[in-house]
């Protein structure tokens, strides 16, 4: 697993493409690593989660860090692009209610300029 580019800023908002199809047990050391100078730096971060098809504990546990982590420096994160298996997921274990859900990158843009 590698991680996709970021896109530019935009308003502020870092961008990132979540790489698929997992985030799960197997890449989540690797992914932590790749994503802690975004983490550090970023205070407005959305994942675009279009190409993770499978998310396990591991994964869950790697986003709610994040969103801790931004939180705490009075930050933000979106995620957008979820499969229907992966938003039931994060339904079911209430993720939902600590990170906002958004059906495409617009909507999660949009909301995050506002």
């Amino acid at each position: 697993m590698t991680t996709m580019p970021e896109t530019p800023k935009i308003e502020e908002v870092v961008v990132l493409a979540v790489p698929g199809p997992s985030l799960d047990a197997s890449n989540t050391k690797r992914f932590k690593n790749e994503m802690a100078p975004v983490i550090q730096s970023a205070t407005k971060l959305i994942f675009d989660m279009t190409l993770v098809q499978f998310v396990d504990s591991c994964g869950l546990g790697v986003i709610l860090s994040y969103v801790r982590q931004l939180h705490a420096k009075g930050g933000q994160m979106k995620v957008c692009g979820l499969s229907q298996r992966v938003r039931s997921l994060f339904e079911l274990v209430r993720m939902d209610k600590v990170v906002e859900i958004y059906n495409t990158r617009d909507e999660a843009l949009s909301a995050s300029s506002a």
